[in-house]
């Protein structure tokens, strides 16, 4: 969604006649977070999704309208039907869209979303025959970040992935011919510091760590640091023997079995990966899957909803 503030930006600057769709509230599915937006211009480019199916086209019809004419609309999209015309929608979302012209004191806001540095909110009054003049407000958090111990082909592909989920992705390591954004071009940022010198500054309850280097020196530095911070994932890559070195050396330093437990180690989900870029989705899928208390099983063997509910329609 960064990036359709980005763009939202660029059009406000060019003075190009656009619309927002803010998806508002919905109830029974939550098929995309609540602040959702797209954006649609006058010539019909389109950036971002909502997650509306097949109702996504009525969305960007009433985007076009409103880029004409200014007006402010209001879509209730019903996605619980599973009618046979409409292919069976089965998403069992209802959502309340937004469809609305920002003007230029919108530009300084969407780049401060753009770049996730801090939470930063915006607002969105309309009109609805039910309820008269209603205010949405809405804060889209900072990104959170992502330390990556040692600068690997591996930590490449990570930095890749962590970067589409919306990570800040930092790489440590203390060695200037692998710390380069040559080699990990994805990386938000590239420190070129000894774990135990730069993490104690930056580690926080928002702040995922994994070692990837496969060197003690690096490895054990790191580890230390993490568990004696809030950072609510530690991975740890690398052989089950050497998880076993790792913990051992760790123990010899007066770290008890609870702090041990912290480790994700060997960091990732057993997904069968052999590739570098196999490798990097098991682990962002293992630190996703923390980040919302799931197991990381298939969903066929789950029960209940699949997506987590965000929040409910008003009125």
């Amino acid at each position: 969604m960064r990036e359709v503030f980005s763009v939202a930006a660029d059009w406000l600057e060019e003075r190009r006649p656009f619309a927002l769709a803010t998806l508002v509230a919905l109830r029974e599915a939550a098929t995309a977070p609540i602040g959702t937006t797209i954006a649609v211009d006058d010539r019909g480019h389109i950036v971002g999704n909502i997650g509306a199916g097949c109702y996504e086209s009525e969305i960007v019809d009433a985007c076009l309208e409103t880029a004409a004419d200014g007006r402010t609309r209001t879509l209730d999209i019903n996605l619980t039907s599973d009618d046979e015309l409409m292919g069976g929608t089965a998403c069992g979302a209802v959502m309340e869209v937004v469809v609305w012209r920002p003007d230029a004191s919108l530009g300084p806001v969407a780049r401060s979303i753009a770049a996730g540095e801090s939470s930063v909110g915006f607002e969105i009054r309309y009109e609805r025959d039910d309820r008269g003049l209603v205010t949405f407000e809405h804060a889209i958090a900072a990104r959170d970040r992502l330390l990556l111990v040692g600068a690997t082909t591996l930590t490449a592909e990570v930095a890749t992935v962590a970067r589409r989920l919306d990570f800040h992705v930092i790489v440590v390591d203390p060695r200037p011919a692998f710390a380069t954004h040559e080699r990990v071009p994805n990386a938000d940022e590239i420190v070129l510091e000894w774990p135990d010198d730069y993490l104690p500054r930056v580690l926080s309850e928002r702040t995922s760590i994994v070692m990837l280097s496969h060197d003690p020196k690096l490895d054990l530095p790191g580890l230390r640091c993490a568990l004696r911070s809030e950072a609510p994932f530690i991975g740890l890559l690398g052989s089950r023997r050497g998880q076993a070195a790792r913990r051992d050396s760790l123990r010899a330093e007066g770290f008890g079995e609870e702090a041990l437990a912290r480790i994700h180690g060997p960091v990732g989900l057993d997904i069968g990966g052999a590739t570098a870029a196999e490798t990097a989705l098991s682990i962002l899928a293992e630190i996703v899957a923390t980040r919302h208390n799931r197991e990381g099983t298939p969903l066929r063997s789950r029960g209940g909803a699949i997506h987590v509910e965000m929040t409910q329609l008003t009125g």
